[in-house]
């Protein structure tokens, strides 16, 4: 992936990569876009399952999210806790539930 790269990465993801008193993201541009892509690719494959939930467990739609953060947490995900926030909110907006409920993640994540 070039630099002329036509992938829009929205400042909402960027943030994650930007330690507080900074301006500059951590990341080089390239490896920021690979994590967005991978994110978001992630919290499209997690809306079948969270409808699924919702309807099998009868649990509230900020249960199932809080759920779903807390899995992506987990390690096995391959995300940081600071990416984990991210989709479990771009989940949200996928399936237009809100997602401001949400535990932010730690600093530093």
């Amino acid at each position: 992936m070039s630099d002329d790269s036509q992938i829009l990465i929205p400042e909402s993801f960027t943030v994650l990569y930007v330690p507080r008193g900074r301006v500059r993201p951590t990341a080089a541009r390239q490896e920021i876009a690979e994590r967005y892509e991978f994110c978001e690719d992630l919290a499209h494959m997690l809306e079948d399952q969270a409808k699924a939930v919702l309807f099998d467990l009868g649990i509230s739609e900020d249960d199932v999210l809080e759920r779903i953060q807390a899995g992506l947490c987990g390690g096995a995900a391959g995300v940081t806790p600071g990416e984990a926030w991210w989709v479990t909110r771009r989940l949200a907006e996928l399936l237009g539930w809100d997602g401001s409920r949400l535990a932010p993640p730690p600093d530093g994540a």
